[in-house]
């Protein structure tokens, strides 16, 4: 899996790209410049630098996403999870709910889910 890590900067401009998408690279640089303060070779940089990470393209002038936002936040929590608790979900789910209470509308969408996986 390539490294999908995103930086707070980085993180920012991709909310901007999966927001806006399609959009050509030059209505990019006006968001860049509008909701960030950033010249447009800033915004054509960091462009480039998700790119290359595979989570954007840039073809033909013309802005998209490889990875949708979804998809983008899965793999990240599965990567966490597989770095973290050796790919365990119970141990996560553990750790994450310890000293914390569940409201019951909660459990019940955890039930859901558990419930939707036996049937398949």
């Amino acid at each position: 899996m390539k490294d999908l890590r995103l930086g707070e900067i980085e993180a920012r401009f991709a909310e901007i790209i999966w927001k806006n998408e399609p959009l050509s690279s030059a209505e990019l640089a006006v968001f860049g410049e509008k909701e960030l303060g950033w010249k447009k070779t800033t915004s054509y940089t960091v462009l480039k630098r998700l790119c290359a990470k595979g989570i954007f393209q840039n073809s033909n002038g013309e802005v998209t996403s490889l990875i949708k936002k979804e998809e983008y936040f899965a793999l990240k929590s599965e990567k966490f999870v597989e770095e973290s608790f050796g790919g365990s979900l119970p141990a996560f789910l553990t750790a994450f709910t310890r000293g914390k209470s569940l409201s019951q509308e909660e459990i019940n969408e955890i039930r859901k889910i558990i419930s939707e996986y036996e049937e398949v």
